[in-house]
């Protein structure tokens, strides 16, 4: 929805311009300022003031139902910035606060969209690194199961390696750290619950198959144990046929590991935007 908004804005602006252009060649105006003078960012000096004064106020009152979790009343008022005062001085704090508001509303794929948006049309804003995080956290939050869609935990850990290389010293380094690990441990979970199932199904070749891969590639994961269990179960011929729930992985995603010492358990309160 936000990005037809802002797609449809520059549909707008051009469908402003195009026209005022051709009036300007029809009516030989003496100057392009006088015919360019009623568009809204346009430098018109009092009215110029005026709209600022009215971008400011709108993102005093969206910062203030923000700040208080009223992520749909903020939305409007940021939403309402674009639209109206797209060159202001507000526009960047709205475009970056609007992307907040979806992800707090737990609207992932919106907010993942706006950030984005937000990373190509910004590259240099201070909170570059801030708007990566928030694209794997996007992707992370997503995550679901291990017996579902997966596709969240492999773009997370693509989203937060891009933010480790490009600000290897960002205050989220370590989180994102702690998520990368986390949605590798789930990836590592995924095997195993397919190898589990070809048990079930009494595949037992593919479930040898999948085990030696898991160990092959995650010798240190948390469920390489039970994995190695199960696969001289197999390799023994004795393949369990009955309690398999007991052979079953957490379904969900692993807790963070990341608080090593009192000091980083502030760290979640850095990683809103500066």
């Amino acid at each position: 929805m936000a990005t037809t908004q802002h797609t449809s804005l520059i549909r707008r602006i051009a469908g402003i311009l195009l026209p005022a252009a051709l009036l300007l060649t029809i009516t030989g105006c003496s100057t392009v300022k006088d015919t360019f003078d009623f568009l809204p960012f346009v430098d018109n000096g009092e009215e110029t003031a005026v709209n600022q004064n009215a971008a400011a106020d709108l993102l005093a009152q969206g910062m203030e139902a923000y700040n208080t979790g009223n992520y749909y009343d903020a939305l409007q008022a940021f939403n309402q910035i674009l639209d109206q005062y797209p060159f202001s001085a507000q526009a960047v704090e709205a475009e970056l606060r609007a992307a907040d508001c979806h992800y707090y509303r737990g609207e992932y794929i919106e907010a993942k969209t706006l950030y984005q948006e937000f990373e190509e049309r910004h590259p240099t804003n201070r909170n570059m690194a801030y708007v990566m995080f928030q694209i794997g956290m996007c992707d992370f939050k997503r995550t679901d199961r291990i017996d579902r869609d997966i596709s969240g935990a492999q773009d997370a850990i693509n989203d937060f390696s891009k933010l480790l290389r490009s600000f290897p010293g960002s205050p989220y380094t370590k989180e994102a750290k702690a998520h990368i690990a986390a949605a590798k441990e789930f990836l590592v979970n995924h095997e195993y619950f397919v190898a589990v199932f070809y048990v079930r199904t009494e595949k037992y070749k593919q479930a040898e198959h999948r085990l030696k891969y898991l160990l092959k590639m995650y010798p240190d994961s948390a469920i390489a144990p039970k994995a190695k269990s199960l696969l001289a179960r197999l390799e023994a011929g004795n393949p369990p046929r009955w309690g398999l729930r007991r052979w079953m992985p957490d379904l969900h995603m692993p807790a963070l590991k990341f608080w090593e010492s009192d000091a980083d358990k502030d760290l979640q309160t850095k990683t809103k935007t500066p």
